[in-house]
């Protein structure tokens, strides 16, 4: 049974994702497995996106001044 995706990892999202394609790709799959797979990798591709913006909003700036002096920047959220 797959994991549900809300709970998943971005690396085990990401990973399941490269391994769906991959079986897509090389026709592994009968055409109704291929739906369900790309109905789920859809659903995987999305969660990777917020995991990564929700990483993103994270992230601190270092800004070197022109003195040397650094400072921290909170990453401004753009949605």
């Amino acid at each position: 049974m797959n994991k549900p995706i809300n709970e998943m990892t971005f690396e085990e999202a990401f990973k399941e994702l490269e391994q769906a394609v991959k079986k897509i790709d090389n026709g592994e799959e009968t055409l109704e497995s291929t739906i369900t797979a790309f109905e789920r990798s859809t659903k995987l591709k999305l969660h990777c996106e917020k995991k990564l913006q929700e990483a993103k909003m994270k992230i601190e700036k270092i800004i070197q001044d022109s003195d040397g002096a650094i400072s921290i920047e909170k990453v401004k959220e753009s949605l």
